[in-house]
């Protein structure tokens, strides 16, 4: 199967590595050659890690000679896939989707890896809508096993059944959801950070006692506000306002100590600080 990722950011690379790491041909593809150089490295250093802990047989070149890089978007007009991974934003993934309806085959399947936004909302930028479906990878993508498929209304049975092989082929396990803004996953998710950032800005706790309170009191591997700053907390805001937006209910309202690590590009780990330093 040829597969086209769009968008060479955290999410994109692992979804281009665990597709290739599966036997498909990858085309990644990115407007930014930074982005593309970046995630090259990126992806050869995941495979060398899986490689090392013997979660990998295969030659990592081998692998690696599956993708494909490059800023030109018509590169996959022949791919059976599409998966759209770029930032969360309704505006950038409408454009980006109705470039990718030009190109596409008929018969190729159009995915969204958005963890939030309305798959039915997005589906009508797509011609042929039921060619259209949500496959919401989890970071670190190339370890992490769940994936969300996500139906609209205009989504057939015939099409979740496909994808929900495809994703099994991958090594994943995957779960249908039908089309509520956070699906299941932010759903839940999300407000429980919001609680914990709360309990903080409230000085109720420390962050290190609420984290540690959630791993060891309720088994969590990792506590809120870690995971937070682990997500991203750009995107961890960005997931809180669609959710706030689209319930109108104040339990997904982001919390001011968010925003303002936000406006300070203080965004968890891939800046060094957010809730921590690392």
């Amino acid at each position: 199967m040829k597969v086209t990722v769009v968008g060479a950011g955290t999410m994109g690379r692992g979804i281009a590595q665990v597709f290739a790491q599966a036997g498909n041909s990858v085309i990644l593809t990115d407007i930014y050659p930074k982005a593309l150089e970046d995630a090259a490295s990126s992806i050869r250093s995941s495979l060398e890690r899986l490689f090392r802990k013997g979660e990998i047989k295969e030659n990592i070149d081998t692998i690696l000679q599956r993708i494909t890089s490059t800023q030109e978007l018509s590169a996959g007009s022949d791919s059976d896939m599409f998966v759209e991974a770029v930032i969360e934003k309704v505006e950038t993934k409408e454009s980006l989707l109705t470039q990718i309806s030009q190109i596409a085959r008929r018969d190729a399947i159009i995915g969204t890896n958005t963890s939030s936004i309305s798959i039915n909302q997005l589906s009508s930028f797509v011609t042929y809508p039921e060619r259209f479906i949500g496959i919401h990878f989890f970071n670190p993508v190339p370890v992490m096993k769940l994936v969300e498929i996500v139906k609209g209304e205009r989504t057939p049975e015939s099409l979740v059944r496909k994808t929900f092989e495809i994703v099994k082929a991958l090594g994943k396990d995957p779960v249908i959801s039908q089309d509520f803004p956070g699906f299941i996953s932010n759903r839940v998710l999300m407000p429980m950070i919001r609680e914990a950032i709360l309990v903080l800005e409230e000085g109720i706790a420390t962050k290190n006692d609420i984290d540690k309170t959630m791993k060891l009191g309720m088994n969590h591997p990792m506590g809120p506000l870690e995971l937070a700053d682990f997500i991203g907390l750009d995107v961890t805001l960005d997931i809180m306002e669609v959710l706030y937006h689209e319930y109108g209910d104040p339990r997904f309202k982001p919390p001011v100590t968010l925003r303002n690590l936000v406006n300070a590009r203080k965004l968890g780990r891939k800046t060094s600080e957010g809730f921590y330093k690392y």
